[in-house]
């Protein structure tokens, strides 16, 4: 008999077999495998595809026999696509963003702001906000302005502010309970009080952009923080005597730490070495896209700032942080083909970074972030390259394998 899960279906809703494909489900991957999914739910995924489908009424049987098909994946940081960016505040551009990198598999995604004026901040938020309240968006990430203007990266440095948490809590209080990510630079004036208001009002307290020491890092993970953002980007290197946030944020059980695998951010070898030390468990890959993702090389805005985009590189292109990487161009799909081609990654450890980790951390595991019956039928369909060939959202599909 083969081993399945179910959960009870809509009475009225029609059914969709998935059938054929190799299956990516939490125990590991199976072959030949089928996904029953109705009323915009998994209802039932099979280890192997030998009974017949079951009864009652179905829309079609979709045969992806030399596929993989994966949890959709979650992107929990993440500034724009498509030629936009979440930080226009304007509701048209946001959803050009989702759309695009939607087409790439990411179907559940945090908004990402960059560092602005605070009420500047808190118009953009009231604008996400209504996206994550209509089930667009996963939640809003703030990342600055409350980080080190000695590892700003792609930020403006004349607009950064030290964390004050009564300006922590104004950017919190505009998103109006959408806000799941704050990045801080605890070494900062009032970044350990701001890690502990986050930590008590249930955001997510990331460690960024920050010049902290070892042990300045050990006492914000200590008051509440769980998360580095873009782990050895904008932070000091590892030292042999100076060990700084990385030693301390890798070692430590209570952090997720997101990478940006774009071949860019960071060397192949560095990658391995975090996956290694902090375990598959505790990695989430990250795009920190901005506008340029899923687009053509050339100029683009990335907050108040120009970045001028070439072979997929993007570059803060005046002003006195010049040069500087801003962000990535980025989609998942191709982080989860880097992991499985070049960095060695096995499917079940990219899917662990790119689905289930994120949507833990998120506090959305319940609905997404892996395939099993009462979940969201958010799935992505790999072809025998890595190539994304399709992609469900809620039981619709938002890219149309072959054949449907």
């Amino acid at each position: 008999m083969a081993q399945q899960q179910s959960a009870q279906p809509p009475s009225d809703s029609r059914r969709t077999v998935l059938a054929g494909a190799r299956i990516a489900r939490p125990s590991g991957v199976v072959g030949s495998g089928r996904i029953t999914v109705e009323g915009g739910r998994i209802t039932g995924v099979h280890s192997r595809d030998l009974e017949p489908a079951e009864g009652g009424d179905a829309a079609g049987v979709v045969d992806l026999t030399g596929h993989l098909i994966v949890p959709g994946f979650v992107d929990m940081h993440v500034h724009g696509g498509g030629g936009g960016s979440f930080s226009s505040a304007d509701p048209g551009e946001c959803m050009t963003v989702v759309e695009t990198h939607r087409r790439h598999g990411t179907t559940s995604m945090v908004a990402s702001t960059v560092t602005g004026e605070l009420t500047e901040l808190a118009r953009q938020a009231a604008v996400l906000a209504e996206l994550v309240q209509q089930g667009e968006l996963a939640g809003i990430h703030f990342e600055g302005p409350f980080i080190s203007p000695h590892r700003c990266g792609a930020h403006q440095p004349g607009l950064l502010r030290d964390p004050d948490p009564a300006d922590v809590r104004k950017l919190v209080d505009a998103a109006r309970g959408t806000a799941v990510m704050m990045t801080v630079a605890p070494e900062l004036p009032g970044g350990l009080t701001s890690v502990r208001l986050l930590a008590e009002a249930g955001v997510i307290a990331a460690i960024g952009h920050t010049d902290s020491s070892y042990d300045a890092t050990r006492e914000a993970v200590d008051a509440g923080a769980t998360v580095a953002t873009h782990l050895f980007n904008a932070m000091p290197p590892l030292g042999h005597r100076a060990p700084g946030p990385v030693a301390a944020l890798l070692e430590d059980e209570r952090i997720t730490v997101e990478l940006i695998n774009d071949g860019t951010h960071l060397h192949p070898a560095v990658l391995q070495l975090a996956v290694r030390e902090a375990g598959a468990g505790r990695v989430a890959f990250i795009t920190d896209a901005m506008g340029a993702a899923g687009m053509s090389d050339g100029m683009y805005p990335l907050g108040p700032m120009r970045v001028e985009v070439r072979d997929g590189v993007a570059r803060i292109s005046d002003g006195p942080t010049a040069g500087s990487i801003a962000g990535s161009t980025l989609t998942l799909d191709r982080a989860f083909q880097r992991a499985v081609t070049v960095d060695g990654l096995t499917v079940d450890q990219a899917v662990q970074a790119l689905s289930a980790n994120p949507a833990r951390l998120l506090g959305i595991d319940d609905r997404v972030g892996s395939l099993e019956a009462g979940k969201d039928a958010d799935l992505v369909v790999l072809d025998a390259a890595w190539d994304v060939v399709g992609v469900m959202r809620r039981g619709e599909w938002l890219v149309r394998p072959p054949g449907v």
